[in-house]
């Protein structure tokens, strides 16, 4: 958040545009001695508005890493059904989904009201900007979650119909990766820790390379029959569902990198990030 020297910038500013030398009667500006010095917000007055905004910022903070652990709970509970196939599980995650959807409309709401009601600048302005767009990111989280338990009821239902296709391992590999990428990320964010965001794009290069993996191990194991086939592309689908996840890591990573150094990342600095890993 703003510093000290921030505030006293931030209010010398203020004075200068709002009012001219020798306008603060009436304004509830203090002006500098007689002769009519430059008005500035009483420093109590600054201090109360800007802990405010320090305090409510801080709080959707927290909302939204409780949202976070919400929709990466999800995701570990939507691998768990699938590995098991375990069909009331994956209905279960998918009636969780509503909340997440909720509570993504709710931190909204509350970033704009902050926008609204404290013009926030500088550092706060890049922090609450970065907490929106990791909002939209984690209910899409969720949606992957909610899809990949779709593509386990399925996959249930062909194999109570006697097909049934083994888990890939590529597959398993991802499952056991992306949730760990969403830990990671996480705990990122909290501490603001641009080297561990930056950790976190350069490891989705390995996410990648599983999903390609994933394509040729399903077409490999799909059998001549049409449900046969249909399984393997569903074993496909889960896949992309999970590399869908780590791209948005990689999203999270960026607005994690924008609020921590205020750099905006994107596009070549991620192709060069990701190429170091590789």
């Amino acid at each position: 958040m703003s510093n000290g020297q921030g505030d006293a910038a931030a209010a010398g500013g203020l004075g200068a545009s709002g009012a001219g030398p020798g306008s603060g009667s009436g304004s509830g500006l203090a002006a500098d001695g007689a002769s009519g010095g430059t008005p500035t917000l009483p420093r109590n007055v600054l201090g109360t508005h800007h802990g405010m905004l320090e305090e409510q910022i801080l709080a959707v903070k927290r909302r939204l890493v409780m949202e976070a652990g919400s929709a990466i709970g999800m995701l570990e509970s939507a691998i768990e059904a699938l590995v098991k196939l375990d069909e009331p599980a994956a209905r279960e995650v998918i009636r969780r989904d509503d909340e997440i959807d909720k509570e993504e409309v709710r931190i909204e709401e509350e970033c704009l009201r902050l926008l609204a009601l404290f013009n926030p600048l500088a550092r706060d302005f890049r922090t609450v900007a970065a907490l929106m767009r990791v909002n939209a990111d984690l209910e899409r989280v969720a949606d992957h979650a909610t899809s990949l338990c779709k593509q386990t009821i399925k996959l249930r239902k062909f194999k109570d119909a006697g097909t049934h296709i083994a888990l890939p391992t590529s597959l398993v590999e991802l499952g056991q990766r992306v949730p760990i990428q969403c830990q990671t990320l996480m705990r990122a964010l909290v501490n603001e820790k641009a080297d561990d965001a930056r950790a976190v794009i350069m490891k989705d290069a390995a996410i990648d390379t599983l999903d390609k993996r994933l394509f040729d191990e399903c077409v490999d194991a799909m059998t001549e029959t049409r449900e046969g086939r249909s399984a393997g592309m569903l074993y496909y689908r889960c896949g992309r569902e999970l590399e869908r996840v780590g791209d948005l890591m990689t999203n999270i990573a960026e607005d994690v990198l924008y609020l921590a150094t205020g750099s905006i990342v994107r596009h070549e600095e991620k192709k060069r990030l990701k190429g170091q890993a590789g």
